[in-house]
């Protein structure tokens, strides 16, 4: 196997490691993913946050709010230059609240949301979230308001 495959290959798996540690409510795994400065994320709808502390803080707010989340990663695409990497992919996003009193699952609502994860390469080789964006996607036929259009 080529260097350049085997570091596509790593860098897949630490942004895969990126979404699981979200579904799993698992903030110190997300600590150990992200660098330890110079870092920034964009939430879908959220103001730029930079520094690991308010970064890391995002996380802990969306993962105590959220029940249950789960990511299907599309279109991913993965660029690696040197000890620089990008992946641009598309979350489809399966989110739900607290379960209904009888036990039933509680309703999930679904979301499309592209995003952009640059990692740099640490010196033992790993590689480390530098900063994330997502951006929303609307649904053809959706409006801003939830409606759908009449056509």
């Amino acid at each position: 196997m080529s260097g350049a495959r085997t570091d596509v290959e790593a860098v897949e798996a630490a942004n895969t490691a990126l979404y699981e540690a979200v579904e799993r409510g698992d903030l110190d795994a997300m600590g150990d993913l992200w660098l330890d400065d110079g870092v920034s994320v964009v939430h879908p709808g959220w103001p730029v946050l930079t520094g690991r502390g308010e970064v890391l803080r995002s996380y802990a707010l969306i993962m105590a709010n959220t029940d249950y989340i789960q990511f299907f990663l599309t279109d991913v695409e993965v660029a690696v230059q040197g000890d620089t990497a990008l992946v641009s992919c598309t979350e489809n996003i399966l989110s739900g609240g607290p379960a209904e009193e009888d036990g039933s699952v509680g309703p999930l609502v679904g979301g499309l949301v592209v995003a952009t994860n640059l990692f740099r390469r640490v010196e033992d080789g790993s590689w480390k979230v530098w900063s994330h964006h997502g951006s929303p996607v609307l649904v053809e036929g959706e409006e801003e308001d939830g409606e759908e259009e009449e056509l």
